[in-house]
């Protein structure tokens, strides 16, 4: 298999089309379109209504259409995604990434103002759609591999997709606006390995606004350090515990100190901390445990642990270690929010967004958790309204048996396996497109 390294410079002029021209979202308007269901009509309507139109729970499909504005000016209607970055200064991101990227257009101008993908996301987007037919028969033509195509497939995506955020990046001098693409799930236990395939990918992707991501596996964490001494920008993800999410902190900052630059205001980072999965293995062991206590804890423990990250953020980027970086131009390393969407449907369907809404965070949202809190979320700061509260819960857990740092190893693992599964399934899927189609990969 080819590594990354050999993967050629792929023309960023010819990375979108050249009679597309992303117009600003002044010229946008947005409706969104929902699916007939008992007591909801299927009509359009506009996105500023959508705050007062349905309070239950919503379960359809969301359809994001845009039409061109007539030049009179019209301006965007408002959704809460608008509202949740104005307000509370949480930027809503979307977490997909598929052919035709111009399908983000509608999601831009509805107040998405980032991408996040993984392995994952890729599997499902090229192995389902012959959008990718093309230019995968040209890669393979001209002799390239299977994982070399694949790459190259990637960053098309990734380059497409920064072209269209490039503005919010450049509106918010670099804080906002960024696309994510991660390094090889292969290298999660390669150190060194995961600094050069992030160097690369910086390199090949050659867009300002590009996350590199890297996991917060311990082999990694010294990657982190590294890459961001670099100037390279990264998204560190697969986080579960408070334990690494300290140590994602600390390699950061060691970054930004290593790298000698007088200014450290392009240089920027998010810390992805995930959700979901926390509640998903933690209710299985109080299921286990079968106390009215544990059980009365089940699809809590999420929650009270982020609100723990986020005042362990507030703490690590104060004083006078994080002044002198700011000094330089430092900007904070913003947690993201990451496995917003519900795996239990008995539990509300903003359950992973709503208590999490606070300044300086992201929240990267897949399509049901997007739709959801478009349809009748609430916007407030809640992250750190019941800290207290989350201290308890918190503790209570433990008190039960539960073991924080075993947890969080435990879904590193998986995730890092989930996502091996996803790329490697991928370059099968790839290898038998390539069969069917009739070309011999030497």
């Amino acid at each position: 298999m080819a590594t990354i390294s050999k993967l050629s410079n792929p023309n960023p002029v010819a990375s979108l089309s050249s009679s597309f021209k992303p117009r600003s979202s002044s010229s946008l308007k947005c409706f969104v379109g929902f699916p007939t269901r008992p007591g909801f009509s299927s009509k359009l309507v506009s996105s500023s209504s959508l705050s007062s139109i349905n309070t239950h729970p919503f379960r359809g499909s969301l359809v994001v259409r845009c039409s061109l504005a007539d030049g009179n000016g019209s301006s965007v209607k408002r959704t809460t995604l608008h509202d949740l970055y104005e307000k509370e200064g949480q930027s809503p991101w979307y977490d997909n990434l598929c052919r035709p990227v111009t399908d983000l257009l509608p999601l831009i101008a509805s107040g998405v103002r980032g991408v996040t993908s993984n392995p994952a996301i890729f599997q499902k987007a090229i192995s389902s759609s012959n959008a990718y037919n093309d230019q995968f028969r040209e890669l393979v033509q001209s002799g390239k591999d299977i994982e070399s195509a694949y790459w190259e497939l990637v960053v098309k995506d990734i380059q497409d997709a920064c072209k269209l955020f490039e503005p919010i990046y450049d509106q918010t001098d670099g804080g906002d606006g960024y696309v994510s693409v991660e390094v090889s799930p292969r290298l999660a236990d390669d150190t060194n390995g995961t600094i050069e395939a992030a160097k690369y990918l910086y390199e090949v992707v050659d867009r300002p606004n590009v996350y590199i991501k890297i996991p917060a596996t311990a082999p990694c964490i010294p990657s982190i350090k590294e890459v961001i001494a670099n100037g390279i920008s990264v998204n560190v993800t697969l986080i579960f515990s408070l334990a690494r999410y300290e140590a994602v902190i600390d390699a950061y900052l060691d970054g930004l100190e290593a790298s000698g630059l007088s200014d450290l205001s392009r240089v920027t980072s998010v810390a992805s901390f995930f959700v979901s999965r926390v509640d998903t293995l933690i209710d299985k062991m109080l299921e286990m445990i079968g106390t009215p206590e544990a059980l009365d804890l089940r699809g809590k423990a999420a929650v009270a642990q982020a609100a723990l990250a986020y005042r362990l953020y507030q703490k690590k980027f104060s004083g006078p270690r994080w002044e002198a970086l700011v000094k330089k131009g430092a900007k904070k390393q913003r947690l993201l929010w990451a496995s917003t969407s519900v795996k239990n449907p008995a539990y509300p369907d903003t359950l992973y967004v709503a208590p999490l809404i606070g300044p300086d965070t992201v929240s990267t949202m897949p399509d049901q958790a997007l739709q959801a809190f478009i349809d009748h979320g609430t916007v407030s700061r809640t992250i750190d309204a019941n800290v207290s509260e989350a201290e308890g819960i918190y503790s209570a857990l433990e008190k039960l048996g539960i073991d924080w740092g075993k947890v969080g190893l435990q879904l590193e693992d998986e995730g890092v396996e989930s996502f091996k599964k996803s790329f490697d399934s991928l370059l099968d899927t790839l290898q038998e497109k390539a069969n069917t189609l009739k070309f011999v990969i030497s």
